[in-house]
Parts: structure tokens; C-alpha cells; sequence
């Protein structure tokens, strides 16, 4: 009786709410031809500002194949607990609680619960992320252009003097302030910031192309990513957190979008002539390039401190990554 009683509350639920009761592990859906976010936030009685906070959209743009966090039900199963839950569909047992108004942690089989994402940490569109919901977040994405160079950068002035564990969002404003104000360029020139506490911002759209000295060869294929520090010799010195998150999502970024380590695929700004816009490897005069991303950045910034010191940590990398799929 208590399971058709169970059967009945879902199925009138599933019915009034529109939301999916759904057992299997994962919330996405996958967007089809002719899906707009309004579409599917109406199909997941949620909104549009909820989605984009869900899934760290900076528009209201979507593509075919993209997937999206959305809100579900969840019959609780025996040996269910809220973090297991909370984990399997990226939420938080606090969220959990609130949405379903729960007094306490205690689960019962066949109990129904509305599950809503996470929301990702979002300031306009730039986006701050932890290495791990950066993961989630770039291999749920689609994009339509073509992007096969990795772009190395460190940003020498904010360094690591500037950074006070919580101004991500100031820092980005600053950068961007600079970029469109003093530089005349569209908006903030990198695609991606990490910082010394391992954080990762995404802020420029990975479907425009980074702006900047590299110049246009590099840039129309590039993926910009700006270290916030000094690494060159003498200065700062980068955090281990800072050092893990540059090599795993330099790693994820090769996975996502077929890349094997190399010179080809990822370039340090100090081998592009700063006039000329040509890559000149190790070839140029100290005047004619610039240091970025440090001449302590992994050993180096040469071809050769690259290639002995920073490609096999994320060949590495890409291997522990794989294999944790």
C-alpha cells in the first residue's frame, strides 16, 4: 500500500510540476534543434536567471548537443543519504534541505524530493569556479569555434601582492576596466583567469577569440588563459594550488578539444615577436618579445623548460584524468 501510495504522489506530482522523476545518476539534458533556455526552463519550472546560475551561461544562447543542469525529482531509495544525493546531481545537502523544507538529514524510501543544482558563483558573466565545477562546466559545453592553440600568460601587474583571497571579481573588473578604457579592446582580453588560491574565472566567451599582443594568427585559434602573478624569476612565487590548477585545466582544455602537448598547442606569449606578430620560438632578441608567462614559469619560459618541465606535467595529467572517467 505504501509503495502505490508512493507511486501516486510522483505520478501527481510529475503532472502539476512538469518536472521528471528521474533514478538514474545525473540531471542533464541535452538541448535539441529548436530548444530555447526560455523553452526549457517553462519544461523544468525553473527560470531563466536559474539556469544560467545552474550551468555558468553568460547568455541566453545555447547549442544543439550543450548540457544543461535542471532541476528533478529524486525518489529517495534505501541507503540514499543527502550528500550521496546532493553529490550525484550537483547540489548541496544545505540546498536539499531548503528546497524540500527538511528539518533534518533523515531520508525515507520512496520520499520525493526536488532536486535543484548548484548554483555556480557569477558576477555579470564572468564566472568563478573551482578546478573541479570547471571540469563540469567545460565538457558540458558546446562551441562553434575552432580552437587548437592554448595561450600561456601571466599578468605581472595585479601580482600576487594585489590578490587578498576573496577580490576575484574586483580583480577581473580592474583588468577589464583596463582593456576596454586604455586598450580599446571589446572586453576583457582573456578568456580564462586563474588565481593564486587555485580558483578559475572564465570571462571572456570561449566563442570569441582573446584580444591582445600575441596578435591575430594566434588569437583567431587561441584560448587565452592569464595567470594572475609575477613569475618572473625573483618574484612571486606560485602557490601549489595555483600550480595544480594550471596544469589539470590546461590538461582538460587538451582533452576537450583533442590536443597532445606541444609547442603547437601550447605557446607561451614569450615566443611571439611583440611587433611583427610572428611566432619566433626561442629565436628573438630580449627587446623584441616579452618575458609572459615568466622566467620562472615551470622552469622557464624557453621551448626547452616547456618541453622537459610543463608538457609532461600535463601529459600527466590528462592521464589521471582519463582514467577517472
Amino acid at each position: 500500500m505504501r509503495k502505490l501510495c508512493s507511486f501516486a504522489t510522483a505520478f501527481i506530482l510529475m503532472i502539476f510540476l512538469n518536472i521528471p522523476l528521474i533514478h538514474a545518476a545525473g540531471n542533464l539534458y541535452e538541448v535539441r534543434s529548436g530548444d530555447t533556455l526560455p523553452m526549457i526552463a517553462a519544461k523544468y519550472e525553473t527560470t531563466i536567471e536559474n539556469l544560467k546560475a545552474y550551468n555558468g551561461l553568460q547568455s541566453n544562447n545555447i547549442s544543439v548537443g550543450q548540457r544543461l543542469r535542471v532541476p528533478i525529482l529524486h525518489e529517495v531509495r534505501i541507503g540514499d543519504t543527502l550528500q550521496e544525493i546532493a553529490s550525484t546531481y550537483h547540489s548541496s545537502p544545505r540546498t536539499i534541505k531548503e528546497t524540500n523544507k527538511l528539518s533534518s538529514e533523515q531520508l525515507t524510501p520512496g520520499q520525493l524530493l526536488k532536486i535543484t543544482p548548484q548554483k555556480l558563483n557569477m558576477n555579470d558573466q564572468d564566472i568563478l569556479m573551482t578546478k573541479e565545477e570547471f571540469r563540469d562546466w567545460l565538457f558540458n559545453q558546446k562551441f562553434t569555434r575552432e580552437i587548437t592553440l592554448i595561450q600561456q600568460h601571466h599578468t605581472w601587474l595585479p601580482s600576487y601582492e594585489h590578490f587578498n583571497g576573496s577580490n576575484h571579481f574586483q580583480m577581473l573588473k580592474g583588468m577589464r576596466n583596463h582593456h576596454v578604457q586604455k586598450m580599446e579592446w571589446k572586453d576583457i582580453a582573456q578568456n580564462i583567469t586563474t588565481f593564486p588560491d587555485g580558483k578559475i574565472a572564465v570571462s571572456r566567451p570561449f566563442d570569441q577569440a582573446p584580444e591582445g599582443s600575441i596578435g591575430p594568427k594566434a588569437n583567431s585559434i587561441g584560448l587565452a588563459i592569464e595567470h594572475i602573478g609575477n613569475f618572473d624569476i625573483g618574484n612571486d612565487v606560485m602557490t601549489e594550488e595555483h600550480k595544480e590548477t594550471i596544469v589539470y585545466i590546461t590538461a582538460l582544455l587538451c582533452i576537450k578539444f583533442g590536443l597532445t602537448p606541444s609547442i603547437d598547442s601550447i605557446t607561451y606569449h614569450h615566443w611571439w615577436h611583440f611587433k611583427t606578430k610572428e611566432r619566433v620560438l626561442d629565436d628573438a632578441e630580449s627587446h623584441e618579445v616579452k618575458y609572459c608567462p615568466g622566467t620562472a614559469f615551470f622552469g622557464g619560459n624557453s621551448t626547452k623548460s616547456a618541453k622537459k618541465y610543463f608538457y609532461p606535467l600535463i601529459e600527466k595529467k590528462i592521464e589521471e584524468i582519463l582514467a577517472s572517467k
